[in-house]
């Protein structure tokens, strides 16, 4: 059965710092690319970030850009978030996700698309106060 399960979500104030873990079972890790989407309080959910199968590229949406890091450790299967400089617009529930790692990764890097990924976490709640 495969399973995906977040956490690290907390309450903290603007400016700090958090990190996510994603922990994966159940599927060939190495095999996928793993991301991270959010949905805030009324709005679509959205991406984040993504990572290849070996970790060697990485995709980041323009608005975490610069503040948060994804990485990930095939040994554990776990992929996590850094997040730094957090602010009130970063609230939202924050999804792990999975999809099958394609030759064409490299020509078609449509990891921001949602619609790609198969395996979906509950969720973790993060909330930033001003």
């Amino acid at each position: 059965q495969v399973q995906l399960v977040e956490s690290g979500g907390r309450l903290v104030q603007a400016g700090a710092s958090l990190s996510l873990s994603c922990a994966a079972s159940g599927l060939p890790f190495s095999a996928r690319n793993m991301g991270w989407f959010r949905q805030g309080p009324g709005k679509e959910r959205e991406f984040v970030a993504a990572i290849g199968w070996s970790g060697d590229v990485t995709y980041y949406a323009d608005s975490v850009k610069g503040r948060f890091t994804i990485s990930r450790d095939n040994g554990k299967n776990t992929v996590s978030l850094q997040m730094n400089n957090l602010e009130p617009e970063d609230t939202a529930v924050y999804y792990c996700a999975s999809r099958r790692a394609r030759a064409s990764d490299w020509a078609i890097p449509n990891y921001s698309d949602k619609g790609t990924y198969d395996f979906w976490g509950q969720g973790t709640q993060v909330t930033v106060s001003s």
